[in-house]
């Protein structure tokens, strides 16, 4: 495999499906899974991602890796976790080379669960949301930091003291 093939943009379809119950209340929005989510099969699956480490600091729990776990804590605490992006052209896993959107349709998140809030991992999940959804779903989204490893501006105190808001839904 050569570098060029690399830099070349790949129309990827979101591989995971929306996680609610009826009784998820708040909504966190990521743009679009990385590959190393794509590879793992849940949300948030880069090792360097610190949503994971975020969510056990704000929650003050240790979970494993085991994707049952996780999701089973996503949705006892009331928290449904999906991305604003569909399906996109985009190279590796950088936001700023994605192209070409489709949306993912959030109606049924909305139609059958009970959410109240919506948060937007990073400003990419933040400007697609706005363009795309906020006027279909008619909630407001705050967005936080992204807790990508791309963003080196945050540390976790920074990040901690940013999503712990969401504990209050």
């Amino acid at each position: 495999m050569t570098n060029r093939k690399m830099n070349k943009h790949q129309t990827i379809t979101h591989p995971l499906q929306p996680l609610f119950k009826e009784d998820s209340r708040i909504l966190i929005l990521g743009s679009f899974p990385s590959v190393k989510t794509r590879e793992y099969g849940f949300f948030y699956g880069h090792p360097k991602n610190r949503f994971w480490p975020l969510i056990e600091r704000i929650f003050d729990v240790k979970l494993s890796t085991d994707i049952e776990e996780r999701r089973t804590f996503l949705l006892q605490h009331r928290i449904a976790v999906y991305d604003v992006i569909y399906q996109c052209d985009i190279i590796g896993s950088g936001d700023s080379s994605i192209q070409n959107v489709i949306p993912s349709d959030l109606s049924r998140i909305f139609k059958e669960a009970d959410i109240k809030k919506v948060f937007c991992n990073g400003a990419t999940a933040y400007h697609y949301y706005q363009k795309y959804q906020e006027q279909k779903t008619k909630a407001k989204a705050i967005q936080l930091p992204s807790t990508s490893p791309a963003n080196a501006r945050y540390s976790m105190d920074d990040l901690y003291n940013q999503w712990k808001v969401i504990k209050e839904y």
